[in-house]
């Protein structure tokens, strides 16, 4: 059989980076240190910012994914999926390994995307946090107040680090938390933070604090200047209540990592398998994190990713796993 009806098995996707990290990503994938990054971009239709090809996912028989589901968007997506989305699969997913931490950034909305970076995808994102080192592993997300267009100008004129960290929620992380970051809202992920991430299919970043981190102010507004990519940033104070989970304790053969403001965006599911497991036709992304058996034909352990096909039909996993199975946006979802 075709690899667009069959589960597939992916090796490790990591583009460059400008943070370091990665260590995480290669013990967790068994691999060597050399030649790794902070991100891997695993079953990945999406490139870098300005890129033609850094970032797309390759399968085994050496095609693109991007091209094989552009040329067979029902196999790969389903019926439903493609009459909303075309050749798109709406969701990209990463592991990410943050060895320092990352800057004041946000991304942009669909709205905004749609009217000034001419995507149909601005970028809502989500982290389930699948493991941390060192002595205080650390989230930032959202204005613990609300504040002003000029004051957060200025902070960017002025690289003011202290202040934009300082006036975000910190939030203590540990493996089981998820982090829901809707596009706009300003966040950062400390060091020793390793995730995995599902986001819309984009790479635009606004990156607020940019001294330390990138070659110069130019590369962190997406080619619009900060005066029109502030626009885009969410001033208004967030909670961090309303958009971190803690679902460790939380068992069951399918555990739902996110509430439904996530739907319209992407979903995620934590599978506890002991025996077997019959999985509902769907286009996914499965990321192994303990134990050892089969996703229908495909052996896996911890550290496999795996591409499922929605023509797979109804898959059975089998053996003593646990997975994240990450999946596009509910169709019945959109504009709800």
């Amino acid at each position: 059989m075709s690899s667009d009806n069959q589960p597939v098995a992916l090796k490790a996707n990591q583009p460059r980076q400008f943070y370091r990290g990665g260590a995480a990503i290669a013990a967790f994938r068994n691999q060597a240190e050399a030649d790794t990054g902070p991100e891997d971009w695993v079953a990945s239709t999406t490139t870098q910012f300005g890129k033609e090809e850094a970032g797309l996912s390759r399968l085994p028989d050496g095609r693109w994914l991007r091209d094989a589901v552009a040329a067979d968007p029902v196999s790969w997506l389903g019926d439903e999926h493609a009459a909303e989305f075309g050749g798109d699969t709406a969701l990209l997913v990463k592991l990410l390994d943050a060895g320092q931490r990352l800057p004041v950034h946000c991304h942009p909305s669909n709205a905004f995307a749609s009217a000034h970076l001419g995507c149909r995808h601005g970028k809502t994102e989500a982290w389930i946090v699948i493991g941390t080192s060192g002595p205080d592993p650390t989230v930032y997300i959202g204005f613990r107040e609300d504040v002003p267009a000029d004051v957060v100008a200025g902070w960017v004129s002025t690289q003011d680090s202290s202040a934009m960290l300082g006036a975000l929620n910190p939030v203590n992380v540990s493996p089981g938390d998820t982090v829901f970051v809707p596009a706009g809202v300003p966040h950062a992920i400390g060091e020793g933070v390793f995730i995995v991430e599902l986001q819309q299919p984009t790479d635009f970043s606004v990156t607020l604090e940019w001294r330390g981190f990138l070659a110069d102010a130019d590369v962190g507004h997406l080619g619009l200047g900060y005066d029109k990519a502030l626009d885009c940033v969410e001033r208004r104070a967030q909670s961090a209540d309303d958009l971190v989970r803690r679902t460790r304790a939380l068992t069951g053969e399918s555990v739902n990592l996110f509430d439904a403001q996530a739907d319209p965006f992407f979903r995620a599911d934590r599978l506890h398998v002991s025996g077997t497991a019959a999985l509902e036709p769907s286009f996914g992304v499965f990321v192994v994190l303990e134990g050892a058996g089969t996703l229908g034909p495909v052996a896996v352990h911890g550290g496999s990713t795996v591409v499922v096909p929605h023509a797979a039909g109804e898959v059975v996993v089998t053996g003593d796993v646990v997975a994240i199975r990450c999946r596009p946006p509910s169709v019945s979802s959109l504009g709800s």
